[in-house]
């Protein structure tokens, strides 16, 4: 299942700030928390991703 959201701008005289938020039942299923740090990546296919440092993740299992 899929959210839309739209891509907001603040142009400012000197500077511009782009703006992209997360509905509020994607933000509680991922358990963000207020504060929580994320970096945004730009892959060569030029997708967005979202990285959560500070999480701590299962290995797999194959």
């Amino acid at each position: 299942m899929g959210f839309k959201t739209k891509v907001q701008l603040i142009q400012r005289q000197e500077s511009q700030q782009w703006y992209i938020n997360f509905p509020s039942a994607c933000a509680q299923m991922m358990g963000f928390r207020k504060g929580e740090v994320v970096e945004w990546e730009i892959t060569p296919a030029g997708d967005l991703v979202l990285r959560r440092p500070a999480v701590k993740r299962k290995a797999k299992q194959d």
